[in-house]
């Protein structure tokens, strides 16, 4: 993706949007060489990168540190850099300041969860000229609104709300919308019904495109298991693996080599 247009251009053409979670300059420049669409530098940072237990404690000083970090690795990539918790919910001064701050450190859009009592907020910042990324449906920032790491619209009433919410963001003018842990019925009957292309996350295989995290997809961390993630690699096997050559080959005095030291 060069630019926010790409992602309609994408659905138009019915070409699913891949999209990655990640963090760091070196995962970024490894993004970068792939054919990856987008990076999201998501809160989730705080719980993957810093071993928090949820994504509350992801601030803006944060979120703006790993954004810089990830635009120093892929210079080309297009980055959507979540606004963390309640950093749209203060003031609109709050809100725009923290707006500026992702985007100086090198965002092309922000995300935002839900959109219920933001509306006004939502509108000034697309005028004012910022791209705008959707969250709907489970929204990590308010788990304890949802009574946990739950999926959503599971209930008529539920469903009907979140398809309500996915138009009235669309009417806002976001350019396109999560949709995490939703029933796969509920994410393509909002799909169909919407002009901007969904991402989902345990959604199914009917939106736009998918998001998953760098970690989790490459198998980075083999104690988290949820239905959604599919591990396209060992990676932690293959880590671990290196780790341990390595430190066996300097036990046995193997590593370095003379072609690895340095003469007088």
């Amino acid at each position: 993706m060069k630019n926010v247009f790409d992602f309609a251009k994408a659905k138009i053409e019915r070409r699913p949007i891949s999209m990655v979670t990640c963090y760091d300059s070196t995962s970024a420049a490894l993004v970068a060489r792939s054919n990856v669409d987008c990076v999201l530098v998501g809160d989730s940072v705080a719980m993957t990168m810093h071993g928090e237990k949820d994504t509350l404690r992801a601030t803006t000083d944060l979120l703006a540190l790993h954004t810089a970090a990830v635009r120093r690795g892929g210079p080309d990539l297009f980055i959507v850099a979540d606004m963390p918790f309640l950093a749209h919910r203060g003031s609109l001064d709050k809100t725009m300041d923290a707006v500026r701050r992702l985007m100086q450190a090198g965002a092309n859009a922000v995300k935002i969860e839900g959109v219920d009592g933001s509306e006004s907020t939502l509108r000034h910042i697309v005028e004012s000229g910022v791209p705008v990324m959707g969250h709907l449906g489970l929204t990590p920032q308010s788990l304890h609104a949802l009574g946990g790491f739950r999926v959503q619209g599971k209930e008529e009433a539920a469903a009907a709300h979140i398809s309500e919410q996915a138009l009235t963001l669309q009417s806002l003018g976001v350019f396109a919308l999560v949709l995490e842990c939703v029933p796969s019925q509920l994410a393509t009957a909002i799909t169909k019904s919407l002009t901007i292309p969904t991402i989902g996350i345990g959604a199914g295989h009917e939106t736009d495109g998918q998001v998953l995290v760098f970690q989790d997809l490459l198998g980075l961390n083999p104690d988290f298991k949820p239905r959604f993630v599919r591990k396209f690699s060992d990676g932690a096997g293959f880590v671990v693996d290196a780790l341990n050559r390595y430190t066996s080959e300097t036990q046995a005095r193997s590593f370095p080599t003379e072609k690895e030291s340095f003469e007088i």
